[in-house]
């Protein structure tokens, strides 16, 4: 449920309205906005009859919310949230442009990846330092040894670093030497971690979807993050699982119009894990762009032959150097900006 105020309403109106329906056993979120005030009802709203809040003289309307998540729903929050990342805003007409290898590997490689990718125009820095692998087999990361790096990294380019996290165990880690708090499609419905990531950790969480999640689900992920405390959520499109087998997986750009609908969260996509080959990178950023997105997340890697996870998904940095002219030009074309 919310209730939408009149333009004239006051600070001593908002509390005087939030007293009266948190007597009745809810919880209340405020949002202000430019032109009017929302009040946002979670918890057990039945038992609340909506013609004893609209006689209220600061009252416009009162409003039933059917969708099962209420605190990324936009009707609770009509205007975008804009994500702030130490200076870098994502989110309501600001773009977020993360680049970097998938997987830190040494100093050299991902401090030249990093010189590289700000010079073309990259506003935060990606790199993998604990790494899920469908294969037990597979590199799994350097782990806190690749966290350091990073750091070295946004030393010498300043760009802020993004890169996941998988583990509870490591939350006061990512506390201190993250920027963006990664959460995989794998840990989507973690709902363990997420309830601890709401509730500890204060940063921007960038959510990716799950393989198979519908928007709902994924959503409803955020909502688990935002309930528990951390209303700074990203979300990140990078393909779902279908029949077909020529792609890795199937970039769905309907997210991104429906997403916007939903709810007034930011919306990123990563073309790169949606199509496992980079050719089909520079295409999908590019209609990304043109669909409304927040941003991209895009692997780059310096030689990708030897990268020792997903080398056939990442761009060369004369090719995603490339690929940023074209982006330059398409956010002027559709009103984005970047800093």
């Amino acid at each position: 449920m919310i209730v939408v105020l009149k333009q004239t309403a006051n600070k001593d109106d908002v509390e005087r309205l939030k007293n009266l329906v948190e007597k009745q056993g809810v919880r209340t979120s405020v949002v202000v906005g430019t032109e009017q005030t929302i009040i946002g009802l979670i918890g057990d709203t039945t038992i609340i009859d909506p013609k004893t809040i609209e006689v209220d003289e600061a009252v416009d309307h009162v409003m039933r919310v059917s969708e099962p998540y209420k605190l990324a729903n936009r009707a609770f929050h009509p205007e975008d949230t804009i994500i702030d990342v130490c200076g870098v805003k994502i989110g309501g007409g600001h773009l977020g442009l993360i680049a970097g290898p998938c997987s830190v590997e040494n100093e050299k490689q991902i401090i030249e990846v990093a010189r590289s990718v700000k010079a073309s125009g990259a506003n935060i820095l990606r790199g993998g330092a604990f790494k899920p692998r469908t294969s037990p087999y597979s590199f799994q990361g350097m782990g806190e040894e690749a966290l350091n790096l990073l750091l070295k990294a946004k030393e010498e380019t300043g760009l802020p670093i993004c890169t996941e996290l998988m583990d509870t165990e490591h939350i006061q880690l990512f506390n201190e030497k993250v920027d963006i708090v990664q959460i995989g499609a794998r840990n989507m419905q973690n709902y363990s971690l997420l309830k601890r990531v709401g509730h500890e950790i204060k940063k921007p969480v960038l959510l990716k979807r799950g393989l198979s999640a519908t928007y709902e689900e994924w959503i409803m992920a955020a909502e688990y993050i935002m309930a528990n405390g951390n209303p700074n959520v990203i979300l990140c499109e990078r393909g779902i699982r279908t029949f077909e087998t020529y792609t890795r997986n199937a970039l769905d750009l309907q997210a991104i119009p429906v997403i916007k609908k939903l709810t007034h969260l930011p919306i990123i996509i990563d073309p790169s894990h949606a199509g496992g080959k980079w050719w089909l990178v520079p295409p999908m950023a590019k209609a990304s762009i043109a669909a409304g997105c927040d941003g991209l997340m895009i692997e780059v890697h310096n030689d990708p032959e030897k990268a020792l996870s997903d080398g056939p998904q990442s761009l060369r940095p004369d090719k995603y150097d490339s690929l940023m002219q074209d982006i330059k030009k398409l956010a002027a074309i559709f009103g984005k900006e970047y800093e």
